[in-house]
């Protein structure tokens, strides 16, 4: 059995962490409910301080990314004014009407590494006039720059969800970055507000969210830390708010665990930036040897677990070097890009990036929102890549056709932790072992809404044992309890285009309650919401 951690207490000193333990009332007693078997067939148990904290889990935490790579615009969300398919201005409507059923907090575009060859006047201005460009990064396809700022930020009004514009710092100026906010967000007569309007744009739009480069350690420059700490500050000198726009400035963070970067970029530029950018995909094994994303036996399954669960060290030692230069929290933590990547479907183009979506990639995003939570006194903002047809994507399309995938499923689960309490719980799980190594079998969260509706997230990653699990709320009689829950007939299920209702989430039978703890049986490969009213 595995006693995992309470959720992160950050910047908090150890004299502040015990008078917040010691103000828990009733703590004591929590632990050592926790310890002891709650009763003797339970192989799992989770207790709850139904009692708020401080924290909220911020709804940003669950937004999107969609990138100028393969399917993503093209053909995912843009089809045209003139397609047969069903559009609203050339977005197609069954992707607007699935995704608006996500609450999409914020969307990150144009990039990813196309953001740092891309020149925004390209995409403005009318469509038979935009110059073609090639995507250097993605395939060598040509840009015919249909889709642009307009385009974009008619997607994100039609969604109800913030703007995320990442800039181009890699190949462009800060001249050009200045003027695009211009265009963007000022009101008043000026050169570049005059153009937006004769675009068609009479008002100025908000955009809450702005990057100031991407992946600059990479495809956005080839840059060392501190080269581009001066570069960052130089650009972010000419990001300005106009017109009432409050916008966050988003410095380029580090490669997953490159935490020389991170100390670098937050000695020298911190009070520069509003969020600090870090990037982390599951590969499972590394780059050169990418896992198929279908037909995987068990050992693969576990690779991509172990690989996923890892986002916690890594969160936990960036969150710790920024605590060091920013200990009153003020600069953001924005996991601006992960997810699963794998090789590419057989006869598709390598360099887009389209792969299956199966139930491990669900355990994969349930897991990993799990952890966000935790962290969400540092974790303001997350962009799973990508929103459609690309890398872990939320929908995937064939001309006409469009499916949901088992990470769409997760996120309209979750969505009901957006904005919520925070709930501190301690879970003694059994561990999961695969050969000679283990991790635990079950991850878990829990938030209160403002509502006083409790939710509890579990994922069982284990792929071949049911656990049942003791879920008590601390001396609090609980009144009713729902569940639902995601899995499927194997490891590899997965919704194509022949089936695709094959995984899809059905109620959670089963669930007892008996005055403060509800017993529920998690089946294997699952991801699981219990919804939970108390007294």
């Amino acid at each position: 059995m595995q006693d995992t951690s309470w959720p992160h207490l950050g910047r908090r000193s150890l004299a502040t962490a015990l008078i917040l333990c010691l103000a828990l009332e009733g703590l004591p007693s929590l632990l050592s409910q926790a310890a002891q078997p709650a009763h003797p067939d339970m192989a799992a148990q989770l207790v709850i301080d139904p009692n708020p904290g401080e924290f909220r889990i911020s709804r940003h935490i669950y937004g999107h990314f969609a990138e100028h790579l393969g399917g993503c615009i093209y053909g995912g969300l843009w089809v045209g004014e003139d397609s047969e398919i069903p559009n609203i201005r050339g977005l197609r409507t069954d992707a607007i009407e699935a995704l608006r059923r996500l609450n999409i907090p914020n969307l990150r575009w144009p990039g990813g590494c196309f953001a740092d060859q891309y020149h925004w006047r390209d995409g403005i201005g009318p469509k038979a006039e935009r110059p073609k460009r090639i995507n250097v990064f993605w395939g060598g396809v040509i840009e015919d720059n249909s889709f642009g700022t307009h385009e974009f930020l008619d997607l994100c009004e039609l969604l109800g969800t913030d703007a995320y514009i990442a800039g181009n710092v890699g190949s462009g100026t800060p001249q050009e970055m200045a003027e695009w906010l211009e265009y963007l967000t000022f009101d008043g007569d000026s050169a570049m507000a005059d153009l937006r309007r004769e675009n068609g744009r009479q008002q100025p739009w908000r955009i809450p969210f702005w990057g100031v480069g991407n992946e600059n350690w990479g495809c956005g420059g080839d840059m060392r830390p501190e080269y581009y700490a001066d570069v960052y500050r130089n650009f972010a000198s000419y990001c300005r708010s106009f017109s009432g726009n409050r916008m966050m400035k988003v410095a380029c963070g580090s490669n997953g665990p490159d935490y020389r970067w991170t100390e670098v970029l937050m000695d020298r530029a911190a009070r520069h930036m509003d969020a600090l950018s870090l990037h982390y995909y599951t590969v499972g094994d590394s780059w050169s040897h990418k896992l198929p994303a279908t037909g995987f036996a068990q050992d693969d399954w576990f690779l991509i677990l172990r690989h996923a669960l890892r986002m916690d060290e890594i969160i936990t030692i960036t969150s710790t070097i920024m605590d060091r230069f920013d200990p009153q929290g003020r600069v953001a933590l924005f996991v601006d890009e992960w997810g699963t990547w794998y090789q590419a479907e057989p006869g598709t183009n390598p360099a887009f990036l389209y792969q299956q979506n199966t139930v491990r990639d669900a355990l994969v995003a349930g897991i990993t929102l799990n952890t966000f939570h935790k962290h969400c006194e540092r974790v303001r903002m997350a962009n799973i890549a990508q929103t459609v047809n690309v890398l872990q994507a939320m929908l995937l399309t064939r001309g006409p056709e469009m499916l949901l995938t088992p990470t769409y499923h997760v996120y309209e689960m979750y969505k009901v932790h957006q904005d919520a309490h925070l709930l501190p719980f301690e879970l003694v799980t059994p561990e999961y072992t695969f050969g000679e190594e283990s991790i635990p079998m079950l991850s878990a969260s829990a938030s209160k809404s403002d509502q006083a509706i409790i939710h509890v997230s579990l994922c069982n990653l284990d792929p071949n044992r049911a656990t049942p699990i003791a879920c008590s709320l601390q001396g609090n009689t609980i009144q009713t309890a729902t569940g639902r829950v995601l899995s499927g007939d194997s490891i590899d299920a997965h919704n194509s285009f022949e089936e695709p209702n094959r995984v899809e989430p059905r109620p959670l039978e089963g669930i007892r309650i008996e005055g403060d703890t509800l017993w529920v049986t998690l089946p294997a490969h699952s991801v699981a919401l219990l919804t939970i009213q108390n007294d």
